[in-house]
């Protein structure tokens, strides 16, 4: 009798998990290229005013870069061909002109991995009224879905070098076409050629205290990045070297980075009696564990080229740094 009732479980069991496993979906891989958003919504609509309202939150102008490119790079499609291959961008805002006003934030719903955010209205103005409320939070779902891919293509191959371990005590994720050009006084840069010039990263680390959190914070990260550059980054004739281009105020923001407060900062460097500038980004970290500050800064020379991406490639590879000891020996 008992095995007869351990015999009933044991096909019960098997048959609620295939029929668990039978119910689950099987998603195929997302696609596109980095920061391409498909947007779902009816033509006539993307032609008035809403459409007027998403680009310009959604296609504004990066910050920091020598000329206007847009944050991300717009397909738009009708919601009558939003099936089957279309439906498997990775980032996604569908926009429904109908119901009670709402905006839903979904992952992979028809591939993985994949974000799509979904904004209802019954006019284009509570359509509107919510992206803009949400402006915040639907710039950063996205970006950040799209910082988790690149470092995703990023980790395929990787740059085998552990002195950054050594020395400095973290880890950071580089494509394995970086080199390491530069590597003095625990100073670190690397770089790597690309058809037009050249992308760049710099890391090193200054005391705790070297910068002081109040006003003057963006000129001392200034001085810091001109010290800098005269000291380890060259221009192309003797005595010239990297300095922060003065004309216009940088970008200045705080964030977090692995728990830790950051100061990021972007701008234009330029090289002082040279024909060459270029857009940079500067993360200080503050590694209180480590009684000091981590900065790392990105910087490339691509002239007469857009840079958004490349740009965005040197802040996936800054975003990817991990702190191996909470406290150095």
């Amino acid at each position: 009798m008992i095995k007869k009732i351990l015999l009933s479980a044991s096909i019960l069991l098997v048959f609620m998990s295939c029929e668990k496993k039978s119910s689950q979906r099987i998603l195929t891989d997302s696609f596109g290229n980095t920061n391409e958003l498909t947007i779902v919504v009816d033509n006539d609509l993307w032609e008035g005013s809403l459409g007027d309202s998403i680009r310009s939150i959604l296609a504004a102008p990066v910050d920091g870069l020598p000329r206007e490119e847009p944050m991300f790079t717009l397909n738009q499609i009708p919601p009558s061909v939003f099936t089957n291959y279309a439906t498997q961008g990775r980032i996604i805002l569908k926009i429904e002109n109908e119901g009670e006003p709402d905006i839903k934030y979904m992952k992979d719903v028809f591939a993985t991995p994949q974000r799509l955010i979904l904004v209802k209205g019954s006019t284009n103005q509570q359509i509107v009224d919510l992206i803009k409320q949400d402006e915040g939070k639907i710039i950063g779902t996205f970006k950040n879905q799209e910082i988790k891919e690149k470092q995703r293509r990023i980790s395929l191959s990787l740059l085998k070098d552990k002195r950054l371990e050594e020395k400095l005590g973290i880890k950071v994720n580089f494509p394995s076409v970086y080199r390491v050009a530069k590597d003095v006084d625990n100073f670190f840069w690397f770089r790597k050629d690309i058809t037009t010039g050249t992308l760049n990263v710099m890391i090193f680390e200054l005391p705790l205290g070297a910068i002081k959190e109040n006003d003057s914070m963006v000129n001392q990260i200034t001085k810091m990045r001109d010290s800098i550059g005269e000291k380890y980054i060259p221009g192309p004739t003797d005595g010239s070297f990297m300095i922060t281009e003065k004309k216009y105020s940088p970008i200045f923001f705080t964030t977090e980075i692995e728990g830790k407060k950051t100061y990021v900062t972007k701008g234009t460097w330029e090289v002082e009696n040279a024909f060459m500038a270029g857009p940079y980004v500067n993360y200080v970290i503050e590694d209180k564990p480590n009684n000091r500050l981590l900065v790392m800064e990105g910087f490339a020379f691509a002239p007469s080229v857009e840079q958004r991406e490349y740009m965005f490639e040197l802040e996936a590879i800054i975003k990817s740094v991990k702190f191996l000891n909470e406290k150095k020996e």
